[in-house]
């Protein structure tokens, strides 16, 4: 987090305002092209074969491609995505929620080239591929399987799950009628991807990965912020595990009691007792004696 407010700072000026608009707007371009010239809308996907061969567009014209067919549903879809797209714009500010599109973006390149370079020969026997398909046929048909999976649906779905992670309790009508909060739909999400990689295996695992990478990096930041690091589960066991161990030690039933003075709740119920860190074992001391006695 402190790094991106340092780029923050320096580059925040040229951050996109409204981004999330800006890719409806090129997805309403995909569908009047898919509309008008099926050629031309295959042409903007991301197919390593053909960005090989020096169409190197392909790169960036991919996010043009809708995530799905045009319908309804997918009319309400895009206003939901705008919708929550501006909240975490405003949420993070312009500059991150740019680093987080653009990531994914990024990722998502970087992943299927190198799935195209690294694919395995059990490609063959997955996807249902002829053995006779070897040297140049078989690099077009990795090119082309490639392409079906990279789709700017991931993108959207990252955003949903950022969202989910930081308002997991809001609620939204499912269908228009069922009320159902935002967390349940984004654990859907997640077991349909993992359904989804099992069923087509590689080639899937790597380009969901690598476009929902964004995702688990901005999660750890929100974790973080938080303070839901590591270093604080710990801390709040190891409290948990003193003052189960003190409970009952003393006399009377008391649970708390001070190493300087001897009170405890017992002798005032209002007094508030804190295990110091700096000292060793499980030392407790009261309010007037937490930040003055010596440590041990």
């Amino acid at each position: 987090m402190k790094f991106l407010n340092k780029l923050e700072r320096k580059y925040g000026k040229y951050a996109i305002d409204n981004i999330t608009l800006l890719l409806i707007l090129g997805y309403v371009i995909g569908y009047v092209i898919q509309k008008i010239n099926i050629d031309m809308f295959y042409m903007l996907t991301l197919n390593p074969y053909y960005i090989m061969k020096g169409q190197i567009w392909r790169i960036v014209s991919w996010v043009l491609v809708p995530p799905s067919e045009l319908g309804f549903f997918t009319i309400i879809m895009l206003f939901f995505y705008y919708s929550i797209g501006r909240t975490l714009e405003q949420t993070w500010g312009k500059f991150k929620y740019n680093i987080f599109i653009i990531s994914g973006i990024i990722f998502t390149v970087v992943s299927a080239m190198v799935a195209y370079f690294i694919l395995p020969s059990s490609v063959y026997e997955v996807y249902k591929i002829p053995a006779a398909f070897t040297g140049e046929v078989f690099n077009f048909v990795k090119g082309y399987i490639i392409s079906a999976f990279v789709s700017t649906y991931y993108i959207n779905l990252s955003i949903f799950l950022l969202f989910a992670a930081l308002y997991p309790d809001m609620q939204v009508m499912l269908y228009f009628i069922i009320p159902i909060k935002i967390k349940w739909l984004a654990y859907l999400d997640l077991a349909l991807m993992a359904y989804e990689i099992y069923q087509y295996g590689f080639v899937c695992g790597v380009i969901v990965f690598a476009s929902l990478l964004n995702f688990l990096i901005f999660f750890v930041l929100i974790l973080q912020a938080k303070g839901k690091t590591p270093a604080n589960a710990r801390r709040k066991r190891d409290y948990q595990k003193k003052v189960y161990s003190a409970k009952s030690v003393y006399e009377g039933g008391a649970r708390h009691k001070c190493a300087i003075c001897g009170r405890t709740e017992l002798d005032n119920p209002n007094l508030t007792f804190r295990y110091c860190s700096k000292c060793t074992g499980s030392k407790e001391y009261c309010e007037d004696h937490l930040f003055t006695h010596e440590h041990k």
